[in-house]
């Protein structure tokens, strides 16, 4: 059961409960503790911290700890007591914590789909997914997540016009990010991508305070699910040691099926570390190559609208190294789509 923090009967303030900064204090060490006798090899400089949480959050050493355990044949077994913490230190409903088992999340989401086709039972993993997909249906209550498109019937306001609109009135044209959800119990085949892809469409929302090591980590399990080579690996693209002994481990090189559910977050997640204000070369080239990959996937699935995505991000990144020798990849990908 999740911990309730009593809030003042103030009338002034709303009746969410009150926490206060001793109360994530105590809450991030109990976490702390409990991940204590998970990893022997704990800093114990995490224990005094003044933020413990936010310490947890940046602490590379414990990073590459949990993925090494995830990375694990037995991981994501329904004893996994790595898995079992997770779903704790989310369900604590405090905000730091919450974000340090998003900035796990890649390594997680990457180890359980590349095995989740091999059709071997993971609860533990899908407890975590699950907690965070109840967490985002709750909050989103029943809404979907929408933008406002501008309609082009109407002139914009920036532009005169000599012509009279026959309708004053500008409608309100909505584009549905993220539809509605609906409240799940279990993970199911037809609910996975799902599943994941509300995981990661929180994981975006908090993507400026995710470490870029979580952010380096998911570009290149995007790699390994597109099933593609990067041919341009001389730039400084390459796929780290760990990801290519996941890929071996998981066998038919870790490709998965990419809905638009899944790939509509992964493009957004992609997109912010090429263009984030922020600037890191390993994280640019990362994210640079795992759009390459998803666009030859993209190409080799004849999928119009995931070529033109990732084309647009390809042709950003390379805008990006170098202007001049930016590819027009809006003709090379209709060509393709047509001649094929």
């Amino acid at each position: 059961m999740e911990d309730q923090v009593s809030a003042s009967p103030d009338k002034s303030t709303s009746n969410k409960p009150r926490i206060t900064w001793s109360d994530s204090y105590s809450k991030a060490h109990v976490a702390i503790e409990a991940l204590a006798s998970i990893l022997p090899g704990l800093p114990l400089a995490l224990s005094s911290s003044e933020t413990p949480a936010a310490s947890l959050l940046q602490d590379r050493e414990v990073a590459a700890q949990i993925s090494q355990l995830f990375r694990r044949p037995d991981s994501g077994t329904v004893n996994d007591n790595l898995c079992a913490w997770l779903y704790d230190t989310f369900r604590s409903s405090e905000p730091d914590l919450q974000l340090v088992v998003l900035r796990f999340l890649p390594t997680l989401a990457g180890v359980y789909l590349s095995r989740a086709g091999l059709h071997k039972p993971l609860p533990g993993f899908e407890s975590v997914l699950l907690a965070i997909y109840a967490h985002e249906t709750a909050a989103r209550n029943g809404q979907a997540i929408t933008v406002s498109i501008p309609d082009l019937a109407h002139s914009s306001i920036y532009h005169e016009t000599k012509q009279t609109a026959k309708n004053s009135s500008t409608e309100l044209h909505l584009g549905v990010v993220s539809p509605s959800l609906e409240p799940y119990g279990t993970v199911r085949s037809t609910r996975r991508a799902r599943i994941v892809g509300v995981a990661l469409e929180l994981y975006y929302s908090k993507i400026s305070q995710i470490p870029i090591g979580s952010k380096i980590e998911f570009c290149e399990f995007c790699k390994i699910w597109s099933g593609q080579e990067d041919e341009n690996k001389g730039d400084g693209a390459s796929t780290t040691e760990d990801s290519q002994k996941v890929e071996k481990k998981e066998g038919r090189g870790g490709r998965i099926i990419l809905p638009w559910e899944i790939l509509q977050p992964i493009l957004r997640i992609l997109g912010h570390c090429l263009m984030a204000p922020q600037k890191n070369k390993e994280l640019f080239q990362a994210a640079f190559s795992a759009c390459r990959c998803l666009h030859a996937r993209a190409l080799h699935d004849i999928n119009a609208k995931t070529i033109l995505a990732t084309g647009s991000l390809v042709k950003l990144a390379e805008m990006a190294t170098d202007p001049s020798a930016a590819v027009d990849y809006t003709e090379i990908t209709m060509s393709n789509v047509i001649t094929i």
